[in-house]
């Protein structure tokens, strides 16, 4: 499987799969949801001066001061309510090292760190299934239910951390704010990934980031590899109440985040133009990917949000969706098989919104797989 490791985008192990002598030499990746623009060009530019500048041969700023500078002035929050870290991956096991929660409420199918995360630091998880005739969103209803079962359980709220994706990933959706406002007047505390969010062409209406810089319980958490499709160097960042934020940096590791990621993270912040034209590329393609899936007999899920498309496979058409990575991985095109997220089933896959043309030769080779029959899996010489 491509997910060997857990996450999509993993050329070693898709080279290791498919990249015999007769394989692809190389692959359209649809598995890891990265902005396909690439890297702004004011990314080169710092890559090439460098080394240049004499900055590899100091340390990094440790408190990462400019870059959080330039963050809160964005977001118009006060500095001391963000904390920058290496990917939003450390933020989240940084968040449950230092909550240290009781429970762990998770709206399945969801990024899998936080049911490792929570499992790793000796929460107990509880899942909350998000269902397909609900188009995958949290509502109010699931979350009063589980409110009753903890109640029920006699499961302290403030002892409870809810940590939901939003947009959630894999399914594309946005948590409502009327919901994380029901869970924090519970008494419960709630983490919101918005690792996707800067992809929204409404972010104002649907981020909570704001808020989460100056309350107490919420905390939110931002990817900025994603969006401006820098994730070899790792950087992501956290709003929370200045108190929070106190006790995360204690036990963050020193010069967590280098000096190299700290200059493309304040340089990518300038680059307006490209931010507007992702936006709006986000928008249109996405749109346009769902509607041709449909038109291949497939059911695609999620909201305008994202740039990515969950989208399940009709028993009809007798595919499951780990043939279906294999049978692309051959062709030199990667998908998740989204049934390794939890709560998903062999029908589901889900694929990145790339340009048209990698986006048309995708839709040309699926059209030609599920055209015909899932051929048998060719059994292993032992």
């Amino acid at each position: 499987m491509l997910e060997r490791y857990g996450h999509g985008g993993d050329w070693v192990t898709a080279r290791e799969l498919y990249g015999a002598e007769d394989g692809p030499k190389t692959f359209v990746d649809f598995s890891a949801n990265m902005n396909p623009f690439g890297p702004p060009a004011c990314v080169g530019h710092i890559l090439k001066s460098y080394a240049d500048a004499g900055e590899i041969a100091r340390y990094p700023d440790p408190a990462v001061r400019g870059l959080r500078g330039k963050l809160a002035a964005r977001h118009g929050v006060r500095a001391d309510g963000l904390l920058v870290g290496n990917g939003a991956a450390e933020l989240i096991d940084l968040l449950f090292r230092a909550l240290k929660p009781k429970t762990t409420v998770l709206a399945e199918p969801c990024f899998g760190e936080y049911r490792e995360a929570a499992e790793k630091n000796g929460s107990a998880v509880r899942a909350i299934g998000l269902r397909a005739e609900d188009g995958f969103r949290l509502t109010g209803e699931a979350v009063d239910r589980m409110l009753r079962q903890l109640r029920e359980a006699g499961l302290a709220p403030g002892e409870t951390l809810w940590m939901l994706g939003s947009p959630n990933n894999p399914t594309g959706e946005c948590v409502a704010r009327n919901v994380v406002e029901k869970l924090l007047a519970s008494g419960a505390m709630a983490a919101v990934d918005e690792a996707f969010m800067d992809f929204a062409a409404n972010e104002p209406e649907l981020s909570l980031l704001k808020e989460a810089a100056s309350r107490d319980r919420l905390i939110v958490i931002r990817s900025m590899t994603k969006f401006y499709a820098v994730p070899g160097i790792r950087l992501g960042y956290m709003a929370a109440s200045p108190a929070l934020i106190r006790r995360l940096a204690a036990l963050q590791v020193p010069w967590s985040v280098n000096s190299l990621a700290q200059r493309i993270g304040e340089a990518v912040l300038d680059e307006a133009a490209y931010a507007a034209r992702t936006v709006a590329w986000a928008r249109e393609e996405r749109a346009w990917l769902a509607a041709r899936l449909t038109e291949l007999g497939l059911t695609a899920y999620g909201g305008a949000a994202v740039n990515y498309v969950l989208a399940a496979i009709p028993g009809r058409i007798g595919w499951t969706s780990d043939r279906l990575q294999e049978e692309l991985g051959r062709l030199g095109i990667l998908i998740r098989d989204a049934s390794r997220f939890g709560a998903l089933d062999k029908r589901y896959f889900r694929v990145a919104v790339r340009l048209r043309e990698d986006n048309e030769t995708l839709l040309a080779a699926l059209r030609a797989l599920l055209a015909r029959p899932m051929p048998e899996r060719e059994a292993k010489e032992v």
